[in-house]
């Protein structure tokens, strides 16, 4: 099993998630969060005075899925929430040891 980490800009999220779902992947959790990268930030007005933002909105999206899923996920992720420009964000992949359903006991893949 693998968790996958993505963070995204927000307006994708529908996107994304659609997608997923089209592949089988319906369980996810969803943070708004603000960072940046490349992108730094941008300048903005208010009230006629100039600001610096530096961090800006993001989405993180963190779904744990069976192997055989991963490469697939990745994908539809890559071609979703992919627009060309700085700022689409990344995707971290990290091996998860071991899952348990609360309600049920259920371990493992029966469990995500």
């Amino acid at each position: 099993m693998k968790k996958l980490e993505a963070i995204i800009k927000p307006f994708k999220l529908d996107d994304v998630r659609e997608a997923l779902g089209e592949i089988g992947i319906s369980g996810m959790t969803v943070q708004e969060v603000k960072g940046f990268g490349r992108q730094k930030g941008h300048t903005e007005l208010y009230r006629g005075a100039e600001y610096m933002v530096d961090f800006l909105p993001k989405v993180k999206l963190e779904i744990v899925v069976a192997d055989d899923l991963v490469e697939q996920a990745i994908e539809a992720i890559i071609d979703t929430a992919r627009t060309g420009k700085i700022g689409d964000g990344k995707i971290f992949v990290t091996d998860i040891a071991r899952v348990i359903r609360i309600r049920t006991g259920e371990e493992n893949e029966e469990a995500i």
